[in-house]
This record gives C-alpha cells, sequence and structure tokens, in this order.
C-alpha cells in the first residue's frame, strides 16, 4: 500500500472527492467532513453523550454506528469502521472557562461543519473556521481568543505556547471513519474484502487503544506548561448549547438510535 499522511493529497473535501471516482482507493476521514455526507455521522458529536474516547469507542460497537457507516454508500464509499482522536476540550488565549458566559462573544477556532458549528453558536461564542495551520499564529496575535481542540494537536502543535489556560470540558468525541472507494470494493474478491476488513479492524482497534492512553499521557505533558481547569458537570453547565444541539439533530432516526445505544453502551 502506498500511504500518503498530513494532507499530501489535498483537503478531505478533495479526497472525498478522489474516492468517487476510484482516484484514491481509501482513506481515513474525520467524521467532522464526513457527517457532510452522511448527515447521521453528527450524532458522533452529540455533547456530553461520552465520559471518554473509551465510551466513545464502545459505542462505535453498536447498531446504530454500523447504520451510519452504511450511509456513506450514498456517498461513493464503503464505511468500514471508527477510530478517534481525544475528546474535545477549550485553548483560550487567557485564563480558563468556568460557565458559557465566559465564551459569550469571543472567537473560537472550530472545524467547520454544521454540528459543532450549532453548539457553539448556542454557547454565544463566535465560531471562527481557521485552518489549524494558522492557529497558533492566530492566538498569537490574538486573531483568536480561543480553540476548540483534543490534546494531541494541542501538545503535538505546541499551542500551549501562545495559551493562558486549557479547560477540560469532555463536550465532544471526535471520530475519524475509514471508508474504502466503492469502485476499489466492487473490484475486490469476498476474500480480499474479508483480508481487508479484517487488517482494518485490528488498525483501528490499535489506533484507539493508542488514543486512550495518550489522553492521560498528553495532560501530564502540559503540566508546569499552562494553565489547567476542569468543568465539572458540564452536561448541565452547557445545558442551553446541549438542547440547541439535540433540538437540530435529535430527530434523525438513526441518531436517536445511536443516543440511546450509545448510553446503553456505557453503562
Amino acid at each position: 500500500m502506498a500511504v500518503f499522511p498530513a494532507g499530501q493529497l489535498g483537503s478531505e473535501q478533495e479526497m472525498f472527492q478522489q474516492l468517487g471516482t476510484g482516484l484514491l482507493d481509501a482513506a481515513l476521514m474525520t467524521g467532522a467532513i464526513s457527517s457532510l455526507r452522511a448527515p447521521s455521522l453528527a450524532g458522533w458529536f452529540t455533547p456530553y453523550l461520552f465520559e471518554d474516547v473509551s465510551a466513545a469507542a464502545a459505542a462505535a460497537e453498536t447498531p446504530a454506528a454500523q447504520e451510519m457507516l452504511d450511509e456513506l454508500q450514498r456517498a461513493g464509499v464503503q464505511g468500514l469502521g471508527y477510530t478517534f482522536a481525544g475528546m474535545r476540550h477549550i485553548l483560550m488565549r487567557e485564563g480558563l472557562i468556568e460557565t458559557p458566559d465566559d465564551l459569550v462573544n469571543e472567537k473560537i477556532r472550530i472545524v467547520p461543519f454544521p454540528a459543532m458549528q450549532t453548539w457553539w453558536q448556542a454557547v454565544g461564542a463566535v465560531p471562527t473556521p481557521v485552518n489549524l495551520g494558522d492557529v497558533y499564529s492566530g492566538l498569537q496575535s490574538g486573531l483568536l481568543d480561543g480553540i476548540d481542540i483534543d490534546l494531541d494537536a494541542l501538545v503535538g502543535l505546541n499551542f500551549q505556547e501562545v495559551a493562558g489556560g486549557l479547560t477540560l470540558t469532555n463536550h465532544m468525541a471526535f471520530p475519524a471513519v475509514l471508508v474504502v472507494s466503492q469502485a476499489t470494493w466492487s473490484g475486490m474478491s469476498e476474500e480480499e474484502r474479508a483480508a481487508f476488513t479484517a487488517a482494518a479492524e485490528e488498525a483501528l482497534a490499535w489506533g484507539t487503544e493508542q488514543q486512550v492512553a495518550a489522553e492521560s499521557a498528553n495532560i501530564a505533558s502540559l503540566d508546569g506548561q499552562i494553565e489547567i481547569g476542569r468543568v465539572e458537570n458540564g452536561n448541565e453547565v452547557f445545558g442551553t448549547a446541549n438542547a440547541a444541539f439535540q433540538e437540530a439533530y435529535g430527530s434523525n432516526d438513526i441518531i436517536s438510535r445511536f443516543q440511546e445505544q450509545a448510553r446503553e453502551a456505557a453503562q
């Protein structure tokens, strides 16, 4: 296999086009951008549905999570499974967050897709789509007041150098989806599909295991470099924004089933 990491083939939107034509055989895509093609995937971004990455991984085994993968066939791809980046937190240029009032009118960099935008607008912030590579300078210059971020990206890109406070909120999970071009998939024999699927499942599970371990390691690495706080009972603290998300997406049948099944899987 030839592997092209770090956006070498273009943006995710461009790679979806490549998958649709068969130019690209397979890709690991964020659930965020994938939800633009399979709307039910927005259910993964239900605020405070998951306590941690392990809970999100358990939800990946639910029937509704498979229904979401099946919906990707409309986009010309076969969804094979999930893996995860860390939970989402709030990094601010100055200070920590205690309540949504601390975020009103603040310019917060988000991943530009509707589910996350809905939540942040309801919080009262100004969702600001900025390329991840421009976030460091954006925080440094004051173009951004903060960012919705997972700890892997924060540590990997050294955002703690230009920020004053990290508030651990765990407000959303951030899955990735392994997809295969339908042109490639249809050209495989049943034996080849089975072999590819087995290898994919092993790789995705390994990635999730690594991420579970990385969550605590990343926090430890930030100790002493930046002020760290935590929002307790976030489901109540951000209740208004959570309700806005539910109003926008809870009527989707697959999302509704997924939310119920994910809660059952966490018990």
